[in-house]
């Protein structure tokens, strides 16, 4: 979840994704569009060595980061004209499977010290969320990892954690992230975020983890596209959990809404 700033570079139809308040201003050009030396250099790459592009989604390496802005640049203008939408890797759907959606396990480092408890409730509010969408959904905390909770802990699927940064409130990762790189990342800005709740917004992260992207990206939003690689899992909704507020969104506070519910279903079940 971004914070004073989206933290990435929207290619081809888009130019930079600037101040979070205000969506960005179209390339009026091609030379407006920035070669992949101007885009690799100025994204920001967070304590895991990750590269954070959309705000919130990190980019493995360099290579994978390449291969996302060829997309932008080649993909921008074939933006596809079909709520809620999934992540697809080669056309599949980017999804846990029907055993392992049923017991997504996580520690919550004890890092956060004082602010441990407090995590621990918003990524129950968060979770709650999504698993009263659909039954099929269970995240499970492990409480007996969190003092070593990171992501080379093999004893749940990701790990939550703290980090200190200006470039996002939060930050989480894809069913087909590798393990390396399942961890979602919480900066204290979340206790101050106005209307976003820490529920709403570990919510939003969540939906990430589950393999939903931003709904911004589709067409519909008329700002802030990202990529093609999604499948629609119902109509558009500009109030969607997964929209930004500041990409022509409807909701100032993130809440979740029926149609995320019916997406959520649409994926994993009733």
């Amino acid at each position: 979840m971004q914070r004073s700033r989206l933290g990435a570079i929207a290619l081809g139809a888009t130019a930079l994704l600037g101040a979070a308040l205000a969506p960005p201003a179209l390339a009026a050009t091609d030379s407006e569009i920035p070669t992949f030396t101007e885009f690799h250099a100025s994204t920001y790459k967070d304590q895991d060595k990750q590269y954070i592009v959309n705000g919130d989604e990190p980019i493995s390496n360099a290579g994978d980061l390449r291969a996302y802005y060829d997309r932008m640049v080649h993909g921008a203008e074939e933006a596809m004209e079909n709520g809620l939408v999934v992540n697809t890797v080669g056309g599949v759907d980017d999804k846990w499977s029907a055993s392992q959606v049923g017991n997504l396990t996580y520690c919550v480092s004890t890092k956060f010290g004082s602010r441990h408890a407090d995590i621990v409730a918003a990524m129950n509010g968060g979770a709650g969320l999504w698993e009263a969408a659909s039954s099929r959904i269970n995240f499970v905390h492990v409480p007996s990892q969190d003092a070593s909770c990171t992501t080379r802990n093999n004893n749940v699927l990701f790990s939550v954690e703290p980090v200190q940064t200006s470039q996002y409130i939060a930050r989480a990762f894809f069913p087909s992230s590798p393990k390396r790189s399942r961890n979602v990342l919480i900066d204290d800005s979340i206790w101050t975020s106005g209307s976003w709740t820490p529920t709403n917004i570990i919510g939003h992260e969540l939906g990430h983890t589950l393999g939903f992207r931003h709904e911004h990206t589709r067409p519909e939003a008329g700002t802030c596209f990202e990529d093609n690689n999604w499948r629609p899992l119902t109509p558009y909704d500009s109030s969607s959990i997964m929209h930004y507020p500041q990409c022509n969104g409807t909701s100032n506070n993130l809440s979740m809404t029926a149609t995320d519910r019916q997406g959520a279903v649409a994926l994993y079940g009733a």
